[in-house]
């Protein structure tokens, strides 16, 4: 039986599991897996990963230093056993998340970058297996060009509901954004409550098309992964676009499903468009980005928001580990 998950697969979208339950990750075949603080706490309070935890807070240990310090190393090693576990069940990449109290410090984030990366390499995992999950600031971005350009780390640029900020990622050079599609509904329905925002009219999906054609007109290579659904409807209104980060909830609601995908996007047509999108640029315009972020409302408040919500479950995070290296 041909389904849903496997029509959309079709359109030559790349599937990709966002989830750190990687138990469950391995049903849906994805090619990638994205993880978060807020998906790698869910996790960790189940009994399947309790030695994850307890290699993590065996490294923290052994690192000696204070007990923050220790709680820092023992968070770092978390996000790598997880990741690290992942991998070894996906072909493609893993990404994985800087601390979100980083979000405006560009030398910190560059610094815990390239921690990760070196963590991930001393547990047997290249470098090009893993994407750094960075939030879409201005000081996040140009972390983002900088790692990307001197040294040869790829980026994953999350918490994405703008145009500008999708413009500056692509200027940057970062090899893939993460626009969230489901919380810029979620900002729609709460602050301009009455449309139907359903399939086409769903003002996510409609920032995500816009992304995407604005990147194939102008011979961008940044990766477009539409993330953070609400529905498969969402979903299936972006078939053809490069990835999609799909929860497992929804991922089986797709495999459950056997209606048809039909393609929406399409690279070689955006591409060809005769009327092309005026090309913007932020390039060292550091000004001219922060005002276009701020005239957008929603993307601002959803922004901060995201990087407020990824810090406290990060913090969570850390206090079951201190508790843990505590005992």
């Amino acid at each position: 039986m041909t389904t849903s998950l496997d029509l959309l697969k079709q359109t030559g979208t790349v599937v990709v599991s966002d989830s750190g339950d990687f138990e469950t990750i391995d049903v849906y075949k994805p090619q990638d897996a994205t993880t978060n603080p807020s998906l790698i706490l869910a996790a960790a309070k189940k009994e399947a990963y309790q030695q994850l935890i307890n290699n993590a807070v065996e490294f923290g240990k052994s690192k000696g230093g204070s007990l923050d310090e220790q709680v820092g190393a023992s968070m770092d090693r978390l996000l790598v056993e997880f990741g690290k576990e992942i991998l070894k069940i996906i072909p493609g990449r893993v990404s994985t998340e800087v601390d979100a109290r980083l979000s405006y410090n560009k030398e910190a984030t560059k610094a815990k970058a390239k921690e990760l990366i070196a963590l991930y390499d001393s547990v047997g995992v290249k470098k090009e297996r893993v994407l750094i999950k960075i939030a879409s600031t201005w000081e996040g971005i140009q972390a983002a060009r900088e790692l990307e350009r001197d040294e040869g780390i790829h980026c994953n640029l999350t918490l994405l509901f703008g145009f500008a900020q999708a413009v500056a990622c692509a200027e940057a050079g970062v090899t893939l954004i993460s626009p969230f599609v489901g919380r810029i509904l979620d900002w729609y329905k709460k602050a301009k409550p009455g449309p139907d925002y359903v399939g086409d009219n769903d003002p996510g999906v409609q920032s995500v098309k816009k992304i995407f054609n604005y990147y194939k007109q102008h011979g961008y290579k940044t990766i477009v992964m539409g993330a953070s659904f609400r529905n498969t409807g969402e979903i299936k209104a972006l078939a053809g676009v490069d990835f999609l980060t799909i929860s497992p909830k929804l991922l089986e609601e797709l495999k459950n499903d056997t209606a048809p995908v039909p393609k929406k996007l399409d690279f070689a047509l955006a591409a060809a468009s005769a009327d092309p999108m005026p090309k913007i640029s932020y390039i060292d315009n550091e000004s001219e980005f922060r005002w276009a972020l701020c005239e957008d409302e929603m993307a601002n408040d959803k922004l901060n928001e995201g990087i407020r919500g990824f810090a406290a479950d990060g913090e969570t995070l850390k206090s079951m580990l201190r508790a843990k290296l505590s005992a």
